[in-house]
């Protein structure tokens, strides 16, 4: 198809300049190439398009027949290749983003309702879920996850970083005590978080500058962040959650912060989309538009990892 359009064109030319020559000068071609192009088209229609003479270039009938039909193809083409042009430049279509539930319902979800509202042509679908999301195998422009992931043919975009806290409810404190070193969890009933067959059951925690693994148990394990965060408030347990989950827990009362003196790894918030090249228009403003409502950002191909 490409090698008939760019006949119809060079055909164009020939009968815009008048002639052979002025054609290949006017395409940077020679008169010899033209002419076999022009003997090419011709054999491959059947039909004779022109007349040609050393000193005459004259359509024939089907010849002018067949550069009015050009002609209008052309325009169409080149209509279509800008229209597609201006399309490649504006954000809209289905934008299909997935995310943890704690965090997709609490900072994610008014980002995407400001997103929205400023970008009214794209349609966003936010899928949450406490199952680590796939950008492949769930079908996503951007899935939203904790930490990077495992795939190396994927593109990781951080977007937050936060600092993990050990918290408890205040009626948890006064009846079990507050822990003062990281060895005092072990009498503790602490929460923990569970992915697929995994249980999380070592919290990291620097002592002295140091990082130190410390096993920790209790009745209640679950893979949803939103539960383990209500139990912790409801008082039946330790927890140790991120910062973003609990801000406003803290600034209430209605957790209270233990071992402050020692800190935890931080948790970390990645953008993750498939490939850098040929970025839809909505994927590219959705991800600046993140960047801009959580923070600094900083990009990782995982293939260089």
């Amino acid at each position: 198809m490409t090698d008939q359009i760019n006949d119809m064109r060079a055909f164009a030319q020939m009968v815009d300049a008048g002639s052979l020559s002025a054609a290949a000068r006017a395409t940077d071609s020679s008169p010899a190439a033209m002419s076999r192009r022009l003997a090419a088209l011709e054999r491959r229609l059947g039909v004779r398009l022109v007349t040609r003479t050393s000193r005459r270039f004259e359509l024939t009938a089907e010849g002018a027949q067949f550069h009015e039909r050009v002609r209008a193809i052309l325009v169409a083409v080149e209509e279509a290749q800008a229209e597609a042009s201006a399309q490649s430049h504006m954000p809209r279509g289905l934008l299909r983003v997935g995310a943890p539930s704690e965090i997709g319902r609490k900072q994610i979800a008014p980002i995407v309702t400001a997103f929205s509202e400023r970008y009214p042509e794209v349609e966003v679908r936010l899928v949450l879920s406490d199952v680590g999301l796939d950008v492949i195998d769930d079908n996503l422009d951007v899935a939203l996850r904790i930490g990077l992931p495992a795939d190396t043919g994927v593109i990781a975009k951080k977007l937050l970083s936060s600092r993990r806290v050990v918290v408890a409810s205040p009626d948890y404190l006064a009846r079990h005590g507050t822990p003062r070193r990281p060895a005092d969890l072990a009498a503790h009933d602490c929460i923990r978080l569970v992915r697929g067959q995994r249980v999380f059951d070592r919290w990291r925690l620097l002592q002295d500058g140091e990082p130190r693994d410390v096993l920790v148990s209790g009745r209640l394990s679950t893979a949803s962040g939103e539960v383990l965060h209500d139990w912790a408030r409801d008082g039946r347990g330790l927890a140790l959650k991120a910062l973003w989950d609990i801000q406003d827990d803290l600034e209430t009362g209605t957790l209270v912060e233990c071992l402050a003196d020692y800190h935890c790894d931080p948790i970390e918030l990645y953008a993750v989309f498939a490939s850098r090249r040929h970025l839809p228009p909505r994927v590219r403003v959705f991800l600046d538009f993140m960047s801009e409502a959580l923070g600094s950002a900083t990009t990782v191909a995982l293939s260089d990892h």
